[in-house]
């Protein structure tokens, strides 16, 4: 954290003083700022990137840096007008034309403004990371030897180490390793589903997912879940309307329900796909961020599946950081070679050095420890959020409250304008996330899902509270 902060100094502080030198000057050099600021030459030379990318600054290599030349009024603005016509050209022949809609997606990536309460973050507070290990992890990774290129599949040992996590018969030859589980479902939809296809998903579900799912020219098709999971007679039954060969879901802590797919449905789950000759794509997304008193997790679809049903999905990334994107793709036979043909063609390998710091983290002592604090922090900060809301926002209906994951999710009274209430938690300095994007259909009703895990602590989160506490006195009583 020092670092970043040191930079951003060094970078307006070398900003304020740009008006020395003429266009074309010299500014000092990075031994003399590194001198003069008592900084490390890391930080000079990031300071002096930052203001090149603001075209403040011009580096060249072996020369120094110089005051960058005014701009000039700016190129001439073209017509871009006759890309409407090319974009939608190729969607017009398209049984489902293709939305490329990321706004969901981005909601929950984009930092809020500085004193805002962070409701809406889908990431471990930067204070719940392993830094450390990571740092530590990636820099035994860096050595000499380890820059290569790795076999496509993924290293062994770390294909190794996730099929030990996902049980039964999965073995080390089944599995893909991948660049986070965002792309992991991405390669499993583009895989199994042809554009225009209908696919099946919970609801509500993950918006990532269905915006993966459009923008392929997917169908997405909701079969609604209860705290017990998806419901198995509504599957049969979409899956009989609909002809549909694949359903998503999330059978651990879904998103956004938090709900666990219960014992006796998840045969029934499995028996019901394989009669109608479909795939389960288990996004197991978060199994690490399990709370210090769920008890005894249930395991992986994937590892009662001796059929090849299921294709499994799951990630370093939620228990680690937003940038440690390691996952993995599971799956058994002919699939299998389509799934790795995709994965080849769109993104060649996962960098060596990224694996070969999983492997060193997954294998440190430092990892069983990380993992241990954010199950007791985040079982406080749930249960810190759930009797704030419980104490002042009666009104709004906890049906659930979850044994592991992040967040909680909350039905609003009949008739709110969850947009309306969004833009006044907002403007009382707390940034939540609205329900309607997790439905592929029209919702049944206004939801709010409230992250508790991106926040600094618990003394944040009963601030948030507070926050929202007067959005909805400003909205529910309007």
């Amino acid at each position: 954290m020092q670092e970043r902060s040191s930079v951003g100094d060094l970078a307006n502080q070398l900003k304020s003083e740009l008006n020395r030198y003429s266009p074309g000057g010299k500014l000092p050099s990075s031994r003399a700022l590194v001198e003069r600021f008592r900084v490390s030459p890391v930080t000079v030379s990031r300071a002096l990137a930052q203001l090149a990318a603001e075209g403040l600054v011009v580096t060249r290599p072996g020369a120094g840096a110089f005051r960058a030349a005014p701009r000039d009024a700016g190129p001439t603005v073209g017509d871009t007008s006759w890309q409407e016509v090319a974009l939608s050209a190729d969607s017009a022949a398209e049984l489902v034309p293709r939305t490329v809609d990321a706004s969901a997606v981005v909601a929950t990536l984009a930092a809020p403004p500085p004193g805002v309460v962070e409701f809406n973050g889908g990431y471990l507070h930067p204070s719940l990371q392993p830094e450390r290990a990571m740092a530590a992890a990636l820099s035994r990774a860096g050595r000499p030897g380890a820059w290569g290129r790795p076999p496509v599949d993924g290293l062994p040992e770390l294909r190794e180490w996730f099929a030990r996590g996902i049980g039964g018969a999965v073995t080390a030859a089944e599995v893909l390793i991948t660049a986070g589980g965002q792309s992991g479902l991405t390669t499993a939809l583009r895989a199994l589903a042809p554009p225009g296809a209908p696919v099946l998903v919970e609801s509500p579900t993950y918006p990532g997912m269905l915006a993966i799912a459009r923008a392929a020219g997917l169908r997405p098709v909701p079969v609604p879940v209860d705290r017990d999971g998806v419901k198995p007679a509504l599957l049969a039954d979409a899956l009989r309307a609909t002809g549909a060969r694949v359903f998503v879901c999330q059978p651990l802590f879904q998103n956004p329900t938090g709900a666990v797919l219960a014992p006796e449905r998840r045969g029934e789950v499995l028996r019901i796909a394989r009669d109608a000759g479909a795939f389960v794509i288990e996004d197991d997304f978060v199994r690490r961020l399990v709370h210090e008193d769920s008890g005894p997790l249930p395991r992986p679809l994937a590892s009662e599946d001796p059929d090849g049903v299921v294709v499994h999905v799951c990630s370093l990334t939620k228990a680690t950081s937003p940038s440690f994107r390691v996952s993995a793709l599971a799956a058994r036979g002919p699939v299998l070679e389509r799934l790795r043909a995709i994965q080849v063609v769109d993104t060649f390998f996962v960098p060596r050095p990224l694996q070969e710091a999983a492997l060193e983290l997954v294998g440190s002592p430092a990892w069983p420890r990380h993992l241990r604090a954010v199950s007791t922090e985040l079982r406080n900060r749930r249960d810190t959020m759930t009797a704030a809301l419980l104490l002042n926002l009666p009104e709004l209906a906890l049906p659930h409250i979850p044994s592991g994951g992040y967040h909680l999710w909350l039905r609003l009274p009949d008739g709110t304008d969850e947009q309306a209430l969004f833009t006044a938690a907002l403007r009382s300095g707390v940034a939540v996330t609205p329900g309607r994007p997790y439905f592929s259909a029209e919702p049944p009703a206004a939801h709010l899902r409230l992250s508790f895990a991106a926040v600094a602590g618990t003394a944040e989160i009963a601030e948030g509270v507070r926050r929202l506490r007067a959005a909805c006195d400003e909205v529910l009583r309007a």
